[in-house]
């Protein structure tokens, strides 16, 4: 992407684009602020009213319906906020509304705060390879996706219980 692209997608002129957006940077990180914002809002809404595997199985199959539908907005959302740096003020905040959103989404797991990120960082992780495979034509098997899908978010989703569970016996 360039701001040249940008404003020729759009129909004006570079300079005019400079009017909005500071920078190539700038721009990415805008893009990556209503990106992360729609996914949290897609997570949110698929998971409101759910709890446990439940919860789980709708969050990832929102997250994955979010990156086949816009597989460049979701590319967006990979990006880290930088805590320190003053222009990321924003993506660090919709970053932070991301994972209040997901961290509820756990809580039916009863999990120790201290394993919360860990949890969040092991879902993101599968379900993320996963559809970035798919997105990208990494499997060629005839064998049915969802199906396979289904199985991995089934596989994390028994991991995060057991987690639960070790926590309660030590309690």
């Amino acid at each position: 992407m360039t701001l040249a692209a940008v404003a020729g997608r759009v129909g004006i002129a570079v300079p005019s684009l400079y009017k909005h957006v500071s920078s190539l940077a700038d721009l990415r990180r805008e893009i990556a602020i209503v990106s992360v914002n729609d996914l949290t809002r897609a997570i949110s809404t698929a998971t409101t009213g759910r709890a446990g595997r439940d919860a789980v199985r709708a969050m990832a199959d929102a997250l994955r319906e979010f990156a086949r539908r816009h597989p460049g907005r979701y590319a967006a959302t990979q990006v880290a906020a930088r805590p320190d740096d003053p222009l990321d003020a924003g993506l660090v905040a919709a970053s932070a509304e991301t994972l209040v959103v997901i961290a509820s989404v756990l809580r039916g797991f009863d999990l120790p705060p201290e394993a919360t990120i860990d949890v969040i960082r092991v879902l993101r992780s599968a379900v993320h390879g996963f559809v970035v495979l798919e997105i990208g034509g990494g499997f060629g098997l005839p064998q049915d996706l969802d199906r396979s899908f289904g199985l991995l978010v089934d596989a994390v989703t028994v991991g995060i219980e057991r987690l639960s569970l070790q926590d309660s016996d030590r309690r």
